[in-house]
């Protein structure tokens, strides 16, 4: 395994965070504005009251309403906060230049001089890995950012960012990636293994397959919208992965939600699952700080060896 860089390493030492996907969003989380807003704040509230200190958002999330949301959280706290954000390629984005212009545009919204983070939010349709790469560089060559990361990279995108940035002396930070224990193909695909053996710090998002792994939700009692409709299928290969979370949890005196994010922490990658209220925030925050047991992830493992790619 190579070592961890010591601009990265920051990145390594944290077990969960919080995603920022929701606030905003109407489409497919139901934020409304200004009637959300005070619940975001208090999810924000707790979650650095709890100790979750990194969030992640894009500036697609809500339109840029997800960035407005975390400056002005940010300006109404004295605690550290450790931001991530991230860059869309939309396909009239051509050259390496418009990516630190999109960055200081988050960073306008944000009110904050620069992040800790900054990614690229997916592949580029008119851009490769390495010409991303060029423009990841500049925003750290400006002082924009602290480090660079990608998002929905699969390995070889990631090992070509890796080597472009390799080549400027810069590490590749993390790669962000949907896993959870509903999704298991990064894992078994070997790109979890291979981010570890190159030191490039996993993050996992959709880490409660948007709210299936709460154990709130079944066939009779689907997600509300479209989620509702596009996962009715594992909805009926639930009740064994949730009998045997509610087990684990039993025995841990935690939730459902908490042994699902700490069966990822178990496999070395950080869950970044969204809040939208302080209950979500505070039980988010409980998937961390423990660690179940070998036998148990066994058994999450083998209840959900059979399920696959659901959300692709």
């Amino acid at each position: 395994m190579n070592e961890v860089s010591n601009e990265t390493r920051f990145l390594h030492a944290v077990e969960v965070g919080l995603g920022a996907w929701q606030w905003g969003d109407r489409v497919l989380w139901g934020y409304k504005p200004g009637q959300s807003d005070e619940d975001i704040r208090k999810a924000f509230d707790i979650s650095l009251e709890m100790g979750v200190r990194f969030i992640d958002t894009a500036e697609v999330y809500g339109s840029g309403r997800s960035e407005r949301l975390l400056g002005q959280f940010i300006k109404e706290t004295e605690q550290p906060v450790l931001i991530a954000t991230k860059f869309f390629p939309m396909p009239w984005r051509f050259y390496k230049n418009s990516i630190p212009t999109a960055l200081k545009g988050s960073l306008e919204r944000m009110g904050v001089s620069s992040v800790d983070l900054y990614q690229v939010h997916w592949p580029s349709v008119v851009m490769s890995p390495e010409k991303l790469m060029e423009g990841m560089a500049v925003c750290i060559k400006e002082g924009l950012t602290r480090t660079i990361g990608v998002s929905n990279f699969w390995e070889t995108r990631m090992l070509r960012a890796y080597s472009a940035l390799a080549q400027q002396g810069i590490p590749l930070a993390s790669n962000q990636i949907p896993y959870s224990l509903l999704n298991r193909e990064a894992e078994k695909n070997g790109l979890l293994a291979r981010c570890k053996e190159l030191g490039i710090r996993f993050i996992a998002y959709s880490p409660l397959s948007q709210g299936l792994l709460t154990g709130k939700y079944s066939v009779a009692n689907p997600p509300a919208g479209v989620r509702g409709s596009a996962y009715a299928d594992v909805l009926k290969k639930l009740p064994p992965v949730v009998k045997a979370l509610q087990e684990i949890a039993q025995s841990h005196g935690k939730t459902v939600s908490q042994v699902a994010l700490n069966w990822i922490v178990c496999k070395g990658a950080m869950p970044i699952p969204g809040a939208k209220n302080a209950k979500q925030a505070e039980e988010n925050a409980g998937g961390s700080g423990w660690r179940m047991t070998n036998d148990e992830v066994a058994l999450l493992d083998e209840v959900t060896d059979n399920i696959r790619d659901y959300s692709k």
